[in-house]
């Protein structure tokens, strides 16, 4: 399958999907999703900005590559390659991608609005 928004659950094969370009310095690729969970890959250009914001789901995030400063509630760090965090529903949170790179993120239950 070529399109993301045809992918649901099964195996998924991240070079048959296209990059999805959200056109403020990151793309993302949808990589599974059903009622309860969904996963996306995104790429971020240095210097993009995730600005402050909070959401009803639980979000677990893997960095695969890059720098990122992540805040959580009051709390920032600098998360690199092999890092990861956690934001439970509700609790503000933001990014700032210092060196460009990729994360993995689990949004539990389902994003609707990128499906």
């Amino acid at each position: 399958m070529t399109d993301s928004n045809k992918i649901r659950t099964g195996h998924v094969r991240a070079s048959e999907l296209n990059w999805q370009d959200m056109g403020d310095g990151t793309r993302r690729k949808i990589l599974g999703y059903e009622p309860q969970m969904l996963m996306m890959r995104n790429a971020f250009e240095a210097g993009t900005e995730g600005p402050l914001h909070s959401h009803p789901h639980v979000q677990s995030s893997y960095i695969v590559s890059g720098k990122f400063e992540i805040t959580i509630g009051a709390i920032t760090e600098q998360l690199v390659e092999g890092d990861g965090f956690l934001v439970p529903g509700g609790v503000e949170h933001s990014a700032h991608c210092i060196k460009a790179g990729e994360i993995i993120e689990v949004f539990t239950p389902i994003r609707d609005e990128f499906v």
